[in-house]
């Protein structure tokens, strides 16, 4: 089991929400995705394995509850879908290299902003929170 499964599930309960069957499979579903950034539809084809009874507008409402709760980010790669990766304990959101051809997304670890972030704030007068940095290319087996 994920490590961070048991708070998520204690804020889930904190904010008043059911720990249905769907919702965990739902959770357990984005925590092994293993750094892949699934679409609700996606989430839904491999949560269904499990839990047959599910729709999918169950799994809508359930992303859009650990979006709420600050639990996921949503991406929008440009493909036509949300898609949805847990959030890490980090200052700000990594980046993403994604492949114009294929769709393949690339997580870049390494936070390359910071001090175009300070200039910005001081230049500004503006507290940076947070941001948000995708690259649109083509990957090594496309280009």
């Amino acid at each position: 089991m994920h490590k961070e499964y048991d708070n998520i599930i204690d804020l889930l309960k904190e904010k008043g929400f059911k720990l249905t069957p769907q919702r965990k499979h739902v959770l357990n579903t984005i925590l092994n995705s293993d750094g892949k950034h699934l679409s609700a539809e996606e989430i839904y084809d491999l949560v269904k394995k499990f839990c047959p009874e599910i729709g999918l507008a169950t799994v809508y409402r359930t992303m859009q509850v650990l979006d709420e709760l600050g639990l996921v980010y949503k991406h929008n790669f440009d493909d036509g879908r949300i898609r949805y990766e847990m959030t890490q304990n980090e200052d700000h959101q990594h980046h993403h290299l994604v492949c114009k051809k294929c769709g393949k997304v690339i997580e870049v670890e390494e936070d390359l902003l910071e001090q175009l972030e300070t200039q910005v704030e001081n230049k500004y007068s503006f507290s940076i929170t947070d941001h948000n940095v995708k690259f649109f290319g083509y990957c090594s087996l496309c280009k």
